[in-house]
C-alpha cells in the first residue's frame, strides 16, 4: 500500500482546523483510543496511522446522501493500481474512528476487503466534524444543491449556528448559504429534480418567484417534458404578465401553447423569436445580429427589399 502524502482537503479546511479543532503537537503521535492502534506510518508525519478498518465508523453529520457507485468502482481500481495518495481523516470517539473526511475512499477500502487503512487521527468536536465534512464535499464539488442546502440546513439546525455564522465556517458568502436554504422550501418533487441533476438551480430560482405551489410543480414538469432551458422557463413565467405593474394569471395551457409558438417561430426563423401576448394585444420579438443576418431572416418572412 502506497505512503499516504500531506493532506490536501484545502485551505477552508486548514483554516477551520487551526482555529477551531485541536491539532496533535509538533512530533508527538495523536493519541491512540486503544492499545491495539498500530504504530504511526514511518513517513514521520504526526497524527498519521494505519487504522484497522472495523474500528472506523461513518460521519452522522455527512451532507453527501448518495454516492455515484461508477466513480466509486472508479476510485477502487486507482486505489488498486497506485495506492491511497490521500488519508481519510478521522477522530477518536470512544473505542471508535468516526470519519471526518474521506468516505468514498473507505467505503473503496471496504470493498477491496481491506483489514486497515491509512488515517489522520485528530480530536475535533461536532461541530467542527460537522464542518469539515462539509467543507470537503464543496471543496470537491461532490455534493448536489439540495445536499448542499440539507448540510447547511444540519449546521444551522444542530450546533444553533446563524446563517452568518454557518458562512464563515465553510468559506461561503451569507447569500450564498440563504439562497441554498431556500431551495428547501420548495416542494419535494421538485427538490428531486434538483438532486438528480434534472433540473438545475437556475430553473429552481425561477420556480421560486412562483407564488402557488401547484403552480410551481406544473411548470417544473413542462421544463421536463419540453427540455426548457433557463431563459425559456423565465418567458414561459413571464407571460403571466401584461404590463409594467399589472398582473394577469395566465392559465398553465395557454403559456405552454404560447412557449410552443415561441419554439416553432424560433425554428422557422432561424432567430430567437419572443411571443409577447395577452387577450387584447401583444407583439413578437425577432432577435438577429448584425445586416446578414437581418437580410435571411427577411427572406424567411418573405419580405423582399
Amino acid at each position: 500500500m502506497a505512503t499516504p502524502q500531506k493532506s490536501r482537503l484545502g485551505r477552508g479546511l486548514g483554516a477551520l482546523i487551526a482555529s477551531g479543532a485541536a491539532q496533535p503537537k509538533p512530533g508527538a503521535a495523536a493519541p491512540a483510543p486503544a492499545p491495539a492502534a498500530a504504530a504511526p506510518v514511518t513517513d514521520g508525519l504526526p497524527g498519521y496511522r494505519e487504522i484497522p478498518m472495523d474500528r472506523v465508523e461513518p460521519n452522522p453529520y455527512q451532507p453527501r446522501k448518495e454516492i455515484n457507485p461508477e466513480v466509486l468502482a472508479e476510485l477502487v481500481e486507482s486505489i488498486r493500481a497506485e495506492g491511497l495518495l490521500q488519508p481519510i481523516v478521522v477522530r477518536p470517539v470512544g473505542d471508535k474512528f468516526q470519519l471526518i473526511a474521506g468516505e468514498r475512499r473507505w467505503r473503496a477500502f471496504q470493498q477491496l476487503k481491506a483489514k486497515s487503512i491509512p488515517a489522520r487521527i485528530m480530536p475535533s468536536s461536532d461541530a467542527s466534524s460537522a464542518t469539515l465534512a462539509m467543507i470537503e464535499n464543496l471543496q470537491r464539488a461532490d455534493l448536489n444543491p439540495i445536499e448542499e442546502a440539507h448540510g447547511y440546513a444540519s449546521l444551522i439546525r444542530d450546533f444553533d449556528l446563524t446563517q452568518e455564522a454557518a458562512a464563515q465556517r465553510v468559506g461561503k458568502g451569507r447569500a450564498t448559504v440563504a439562497n441554498s436554504l431556500r431551495l428547501l422550501s420548495l416542494e419535494g418533487e421538485i427538490q428531486g429534480y434538483l438532486g438528480k441533476g434534472l433540473l438545475s438551480t437556475g430553473h429552481a430560482k425561477v420556480l421560486l418567484g412562483v407564488e402557488h405551489s401547484p403552480e410551481r410543480l406544473l411548470l417544473a414538469r413542462r421544463s421536463l417534458e419540453g427540455g426548457l432551458s433557463v431563459r425559456a422557463l423565465e418567458e414561459l413565467v413571464a407571460h403571466k404578465r401584461t404590463g409594467p405593474g399589472k398582473r394577469r394569471r395566465v392559465p398553465v395551457a395557454e403559456a405552454t401553447a404560447l412557449t410552443d409558438i415561441e419554439k416553432k417561430l424560433t425554428s422557422h426563423l432561424g432567430a430567437r423569436t419572443t411571443l409577447r401576448h395577452s387577450p387584447k394585444n401583444g407583439r413578437i420579438i425577432i432577435e438577429y445580429h448584425g445586416n446578414e443576418d437581418l437580410q435571411r431572416v427577411l427572406e424567411r418572412l418573405g419580405v423582399t427589399l
